[in-house]
């Protein structure tokens, strides 16, 4: 007699067998992270919308914007196994990322709050960001 196979069991194997990669994905190493980004731009979205884009500067200094011609500075550092950013004038403290290398870009998971934003990289480019924003001048 032919043993039929359980099809729950044959579900969580697949399952297993395809997630298995990304549940066991490293994130990037503060050295992996500024090998690929640095002298870049990367631009990123969430859940298919665009989000902003970063400037990554030598020295691990920073340029963000949500796109919106205002741009913030500040500057990364490893903590915890987690990049972490501090903007100028921003008084929210750090805000910690996991970053994760993937064949068409990276991925980016807010660690302050794991169930709030994951980013995509959809495109970079070698160009400084743009920011006009309201202090420009003097």
């Amino acid at each position: 007699m032919k043993r039929k196979g359980n099809p729950m069991r044959a579900a969580i194997l697949t399952f297993l067998t395809l997630a298995g990669p990304v549940l066991a994905e490293t994130p990037m190493t503060a050295l992996q992270f500024d090998s690929y980004s640095n002298g870049k731009t990367l631009f990123y979205s969430s859940q298919g919308t665009a989000y902003g884009a970063e400037q990554y500067l030598p020295g691990r200094r920073v340029i963000w914007s949500f796109l919106d011609g205002e741009c913030l500075t500040g500057e990364w550092f490893e903590h915890n196994d987690q990049i972490c950013f501090v903007y100028d004038g921003e008084a929210n403290g750090p805000q910690c990322w996991s970053f994760f290398a993937r064949d068409n870009g990276i991925l980016a998971q807010f660690e302050n709050d794991p169930d709030a934003t994951t980013l995509v990289e959809v495109n970079q480019s070698p160009e400084p960001l743009y920011c006009p924003g309201p202090q420009v001048g003097v």
